[in-house]
């Protein structure tokens, strides 16, 4: 299969920016070297009518700024607390973008960056996208060399496959950040879409979203999705968190270790079918509760709220200052791998 190749926009400083479209079967995405971003995942429905199932915008000046829509996160995604860390007794200062936090690598983070692109054709086809890092970025340590793959797999999976390694140890929790509607319209709300996730707990937090360094279990609360279950049916639910949030922002910790299914999204209307596998210990939910105003999709229209749901793998946020959460770290000169697989089928 082949791979295509546009341009897509030029940056401010007058670097070309390109869009590189994969099809494999039934699927086909479109990828982004700037920030690394998928800007459309096309999937058939159950009457074999193919939509775009990720939200996102026309113009690479809309994706400008402090936009996360399908972009590559890092060097760490989701939060880290009063955006600053300690390594070997050495205290590092980041960026604050989310009161006094930092958020998804600050404001300069991978979602920014303009990357460099390497085509692979073949049945299978893949686009791998490098960046460096450079010591000090956001306040981060060390330099750090980074490959995001995204692949079309004959299973109806998008592969998406981290690499990175640093000459110091950092904090690193890469992430993608795509905003889903699997009924393929933009001004549908998500909230008839049934989800499951396998996870017995989730991370509590503080009201600025910062874990406390507690698991708490979800049984027979609004956050239990160990069964499917519509996303409107508890996002609207008498809880602090849930009711602050506008809906769901929570990082769950999906049962297993290794590669396995953590999560199944099923859009009754259309009949698409996600699910997601990985190998790392957390999953956010998100679901688009707050749009920026002025933001418009695709169709021209405003971006509604609950609008798409997120699932981004993870490690668990701010896990930098809670030694009980697993990984957050790069050690020096040892590489990272991971993998995550949003897979399509319809029912």
């Amino acid at each position: 299969m082949g791979v295509e190749i546009k341009r897509f926009g030029s940056l401010p400083d007058g670097r070309e920016v390109h869009a590189y479209t994969l099809t494999q079967g039934p699927l086909t995405v479109t990828i982004s070297d700037y920030g690394c971003r998928v800007l459309s995942l096309i999937a058939p429905d159950r009457d074999g009518k193919p939509g775009d199932v990720v939200l996102g915008h026309n113009t690479l000046e809309e994706y400008l700024g402090k936009n996360f829509q399908g972009a590559t996160i890092g060097r760490f995604g989701n939060r880290i607390g009063g955006a600053r860390f300690t390594v070997d007794g050495q205290e590092y200062t980041l960026n604050k973008n989310d009161g006094e936090n930092s958020l998804h690598g600050g404001p300069g983070g991978f979602h920014q960056a303009l990357w460099t692109a390497q085509v692979q054709e073949g049945e299978e086809p893949s686009v791998a996208f490098t960046l460096e890092s450079p010591d000090g970025e956001e306040g981060f340590p060390g330099t750090l060399k980074t490959t995001v793959t995204y692949q079309l797999d004959n299973q109806g999976g998008l592969q998406i496959t981290y690499q990175a390694v640093s000459d110091k140890k950092t904090p690193y929790n890469p992430t993608n950040h795509s905003f889903f509607n699997l009924s393929g319209d933009p001004a549908k709300d998500v909230l008839g879409t049934q989800l499951t996730i396998n996870a017995q707990r989730v991370t509590a937090v503080s009201d600025d979203l910062i874990p406390t360094g507690e698991l708490r279990h979800v049984a027979d609360g609004p956050l239990d999705f160990r069964s499917p279950k519509p996303l409107g049916q508890d996002m609207f639910a008498q809880d602090h968190l849930i009711q602050l949030c506008q809906g769901f922002d929570h990082n769950f910790c999906p049962e297993g270790a290794g590669y396995r299914k953590i999560a199944q999204a099923y859009e009754p209307d259309s009949g698409r079918v996600m699910e997601v596998f990985t190998d790392m210990p957390g999953v956010q939910l998100y679901t688009f509760n707050i749009p920026e105003p002025g933001l418009t999709g695709k169709d021209g229209k405003p971006m509604g709220p609950h609008t798409a749901f997120c699932l981004e793998t993870q490690f668990y946020p701010d896990s930098v200052h809670h030694e009980n959460f697993p990984g957050g770290w790069l050690e020096k000169d040892v590489e990272f791998t991971s993998k995550t697989t949003y897979q399509f089928s319809v029912q």
